[in-house]
């Protein structure tokens, strides 16, 4: 698998980087895991405005899901080549009704749905194109996913939003890469059941015997080297900063 960050600041785009989107591929098929403010942008750099083949979506709060909206008029109104065939989107009950009521004036009550095939998650094992996926509900105020991709012997855990929960332990159980949200500072934000601060996100990776830890959704107005180190001394493996462009081969 080769992951490649699209956009990875939390809550609003930063001056660096778009909200969370993360291009996952193997055996050239292309999964869009988010895409939140900006980041519809940052992924023309990265692939075709129409080479996804699915999209998933772990919840339907902006900075996740916004730039759907923009997606949504460049495959409807396509100029060459006709309208584009509908791109299987996972997302929580009601995603289509979100996306139509937040575009405000579609063509249609149906017409997100020509071009978008709507397929509702809930907490599950299924196939999207070479990935085995399994999602569960993690802890946010909305309806929430993280997701475990295997492909080849190989795993990837992607935490979504989420506060500390048992569900993510195991969802990224031996993870040979753990892209984890830090979005809070340790010690000064104590919000239970919305974000994991970098500390929770390292001693999540400890129990949960991670390979590789990767930070992200951290918003501009948080110290990341804090959040980096408050997980390094949590967490014995290797960790990083998820960064715009970064590409890991899983």
């Amino acid at each position: 698998m080769k992951l490649t960050v699209v956009g990875c600041s939390g809550s609003f785009p930063s001056a660096e980087s778009a909200c969370s989107s993360y291009l996952v591929e193997a055996d050239g098929f292309r999964l869009l895991l988010d895409m939140g403010n900006g980041a519809l942008g940052e992924l023309q750099r990265h692939c075709g405005l129409y080479d996804l083949d699915a999209i998933f979506l772990s919840h339907l709060h902006p900075d996740h899901c916004i730039d759907m909206l923009g997606y949504f008029v460049a495959r409807y109104y396509r100029h060459d080549g006709g309208r584009c065939a509908p791109v299987p989107v996972y997302g929580p009950e009601g995603t289509e009704h979100r996306l139509t009521t937040a575009y405000a004036d579609t063509p249609s009550a149906s017409s997100m749905s020509e071009v978008f095939d709507f397929r509702t998650v809930k907490p599950s094992t299924f196939e999207i194109g070479p990935f085995t996926v399994h999602t569960d509900l993690v802890r946010h105020p909305v309806e929430a996913y993280a997701v475990r991709l295997e492909h080849g012997g190989r795993t990837l855990v992607y935490s979504g939003d989420t506060g500390v929960t048992p569900v993510l332990d195991e969802l990224a159980r031996d993870a040979d890469l753990f892209l984890c949200e830090a979005a809070f500072t340790y010690g000064k934000e104590n919000i239970p059941d919305l974000h994991l601060n970098g500390r929770e996100a390292g001693e999540t990776a400890t129990r949960a015997a991670v390979r590789r830890v990767v930070l992200t959704h951290i918003a501009p107005w948080t110290d990341p080297e804090a959040n980096l180190r408050d997980a390094r001394e949590a967490y014995a493996g290797p960790v990083e900063l998820a960064a715009p462009g970064a590409v890991y081969e899983i």
